[in-house]
Order: structure tokens, then sequence, then C-alpha cells
């Protein structure tokens, strides 16, 4: 949906000194299979991505939401597994990471390429808060950042209405949570709202547009990060 938060991500990870490879054959973590009860689709999407990343040192996702499924559903899904699977998936469990988080927390990211020119508000979107504790990371990269002011909105943990496919189900539900959080964001004065997940990124870019708002930018925080910098891809 937003190739430039991927290109963003691998811009950081190469800034913080990492050598970044990107399996060509991945695909869906299983979460909205796992989220709908497919337990059996999301267990085979789940061994796939397994054999695919188990032999790297960290899993790095830009994305609370994919690496808390790995990291926090995972286990669950994998409960009923012989021993020697369960504990491939518990090695895996172990060195995944939200981007943020990996950033601040392993790599020790102290310089960021990006700049901005203005005032941001940060929404923390509920995987990553509720499931891997991402709060203070993206605030500690964000202040980083020359030129950029945090204000921060009123309600700033309350959920942007998105779930997944709760948006669907109960849209009505949904369309007032977003409009909630929307108005908390106009509140703050801020050109733009950062956050790190892309599912509260279409919703809540999805409700200000229809609301008339064409100015307020919804930006990944790996975005802002790393500013207009093209990631050297040889």
């Amino acid at each position: 949906m937003r190739p430039s938060i991927a290109f963003a991500a691998l811009t950081l990870l190469k800034e913080a000194g990492c050598e970044v490879v990107v399996p060509m054959t991945q695909s869906c973590c299983g979460q909205p299979n796992y989220n709908s009860g497919d337990r059996r689709s999301a267990r085979k999407l789940a061994e796939k991505l397994l054999a695919e990343f188990e032999g790297f040192d960290y899993l790095v996702a830009p994305s609370g939401s994919c690496a808390g499924m790995i990291r926090t559903h995972y286990p669950d899904l994998f409960r009923d597994a012989d021993p020697a699977l369960r504990a491939r998936v518990e090695r895996l469990c172990a060195k995944t990471y939200e981007l943020t988080d990996f950033l601040v927390n392993v790599a020790g990211l102290d310089h960021v390429p990006g700049t901005f020119n203005g005032t941001v508000t940060y929404h923390d979107s509920c995987s990553g808060l509720r499931e891997l504790g991402v709060k203070a990371q993206p605030r500690k990269l964000l202040a980083l950042v020359p030129g950029l002011r945090l204000a921060e909105m009123d309600e700033c943990e309350q959920c942007c209405g998105f779930g997944g496919t709760f948006s669907l189900k109960f849209g009505e539900i949904s369309t007032e949570i977003v409009e909630r959080k929307c108005k908390a964001i106009e509140a703050t004065g801020a050109r733009a709202v950062v956050l790190g997940d892309l599912g509260c990124m279409l919703n809540i870019e999805g409700r200000l547009r229809r609301r008339g708002d064409e100015q307020t930018q919804v930006l990944h925080v790996a975005e802002v990060l790393a500013g207009d910098r093209a990631p050297d891809l040889e």
C-alpha cells in the first residue's frame, strides 16, 4: 500500500549498521486468518514464514501488528505442535522486533538522516503498544529529527477504530472511533500525524480526507526518521 515505508525502514536499518536481507518469497504472517478463526491457513502461512526467516539474527518489521502476531500469537498458534517445531517458533519469536524497538533497544541508533520542519503528533497503534510495549521508542527516535516538534494529542493510546475486520463488520462503530481520533489530531494543530502501523494509517487518513482535511499528512514513523533520503539498494 505504501512501498516508501519499506524503503525507509531499509534506510534506517542500514544507518544502524545492519546487513538487510528481504526474502523474496515472503508473504503474509497469517494474522488476518488467525483473527478470523482460520487457524489452519494461519498455521500454513506461519510455517512458511518460519522457514524463510529463522536463519537470520533478527526479524524486524515496520509494523507492530505483524511483529505482534509473530511474537505474541505464534506461541498459541503452535501450542499443539511437536516439541521440535515449538522450539523453532520460540527462537523466532525471541528475535522478532518492531522497527523502532529494534533501532532503540538492539541497534542503539543515536542519529537519523531525516529532517522535518514543523509539529507532529503521534498515535500509539494498539498492537505495538499493547502486545510489544512500543511507546517510548518511536518518541525517542523522533526527538533526534532536526526541526521536529512533538505535540501529544489527547487519548493518544486510544484505538483508531480499524481493528482489521472490525472496521468492516462494525463500520458505524469504527467510524465513530476514528472520528474521535481525528478530532484529537486536529486539536493539536500538528501538520502531520505519525504512527507505526499501516492499518491505522489507512483508517485515519481515509477519515481525515472524508472530513475534508486534505492538509494533515499521515506518515509512518520510518518515513519521518529516514526523510527523503533514497536507500542504497546495491
